[in-house]
Order: structure tokens, then C-alpha cells, then sequence
């Protein structure tokens, strides 16, 4: 990690945006005792974010409530993301009726966690909830209170490309490439003696300005 990235992080660390990521850092862990329903929810604001903005997943989700994922008929989830202006508002539709398939979704990253860790649990989520790559399955598992896996969104890659921390922004991000990155970003969180989760909200607060999940 260059010098002037590193001295940037630190002197957030000292400002005002610790308490907002302290604050929504115990959001995240206290997903522990939330409902599975919240837990569904959180996987369905994942898929939303996919090439899409957190902004307007957000606005759907809050439209839809905990239970709204789990109930909602197709067209009405298809018109609700269509009106919030967000994108590909039928395929996230159809990648939300899919994933009831697996409605019980706490249950069982709990137990993938537990038994075989993190990443395990990541390569569950890919391989089984359509609409979810490794930068989403990180996220939602981040959002649910998992600490220990990169979000590479294009935030953080610009910034890592930007800085020289990586030689340039991946053009596409392999299985092979996102865990190279991974390592990398994850040497940084160790230098700052931050978790990933930690290290992710700082690095998007510089790029995005604000510390959404």
C-alpha cells in the first residue's frame, strides 16, 4: 500500500466518519439475532446492487420492507424496482422469485460459517443464488455481519488502481483475478489493523463520500 493512501486512511480514522462506520459496523454484527426474513431481505438489496446502484436498491428495499422480498408478486416487484429507477428491473425481479428457493438463508450461511468458514460460504452463495457473483455474495455476507471478505465494487478498484495498490482496474473479475485482488486488499485491512468489512467502508466513503452498506 502506497504512503499517501495509507496517511489518507488514517486521518479518517481520526475524523468524524469513525463513528459512522463503527455505527454501521454493529448494524452488520447484530444481523445475528435479526430475523431470517431480514436476512432475506439483505440477500435480495445484494442482488439489486449488482451493476446497479446501492442508492436506488436501498429506496426498494425500504419500499418493500422485511417481509416485501419474500411476498411480493413478480409484476409488483418488477413495476416497484422499475419506479424507483432502478436497472434491469426484470431480470432482478426474476433473480428474486428464484432465490426463494432458498428462503431459509440465515440457517444456512449460519451453519456454512460455523462448519467451513467464510469463503465456503461465498462459494455457496455463487454457486446457488442466481443474480450473486463474488463481489455481491461478499457484500451480503459483510451486510449479515461476516467480516473477512473484500467487496470489490468499482469504487474500491478505482481507488486500488489509482493509488498503484493494483497495476490497473480489472477489465472483467474472474474467480481467479477477484481472489488475487482479495489478497491484496486483505494485506492492507492486516497493515491498518482494520477487518475487510472495516477497510471497505473507509475506502468507499473516499470514493462515494457518504457510508451507505
Amino acid at each position: 500500500m502506497i504512503k499517501d493512501l495509507k496517511t489518507s486512511l488514517e486521518e479518517l480514522v481520526d475524523t468524524h466518519i469513525k463513528q459512522k462506520v463503527d455505527t454501521r459496523l454493529k448494524e452488520f454484527s447484530g444481523f445475528n439475532d435479526r430475523p431470517n426474513s431480514e436476512w432475506f431481505s439483505e440477500l435480495c438489496f445484494c442482488i439489486l446492487t449488482a451493476n446497479s446502484k446501492a442508492r436506488t436498491a436501498i429506496a426498494i428495499q425500504k419500499e418493500l420492507g422485511a417481509d416485501g422480498f419474500i411476498s411480493c408478486p413478480f409484476d409488483d416487484l418488477v413495476s416497484c424496482i422499475r419506479r424507483n429507477k432502478h436497472r434491469f428491473h426484470n431480470n432482478k425481479a426474476k433473480f428474486i422469485v428464484a432465490a426463494r428457493e432458498h428462503i431459509n438463508i440465515k440457517e444456512k450461511i449460519q451453519k456454512l460459517t460455523i462448519n467451513k468458514g467464510q469463503a465456503s460460504a461465498r462459494e455457496w452463495l455463487v454457486s446457488n443464488i442466481k443474480g450473486i457473483g463474488y463481489k455481491e455474495a461478499s457484500h451480503f455476507l459483510r451486510n449479515v455481519g461476516y467480516f473477512d471478505l473484500a467487496i470489490l465494487d468499482r469504487h474500491i478498484l478505482n481507488l486500488m488502481a489509482e493509488n498503484a495498490v493494483i497495476a490497473e482496474k480489472p477489465k472483467s473479475l474472474t474467480k481467479k483475478i477477484y481472489m488475487d485482488i482479495e489478497a491484496i486488499f486483505r494485506e492492507m485491512a492486516g497493515r491498518l489493523s482494520m477487518s475487510c468489512a472495516e477497510l471497505d467502508l473507509y475506502m468507499w466513503y473516499m470514493k462515494g463520500g457518504d457510508v451507505l452498506k
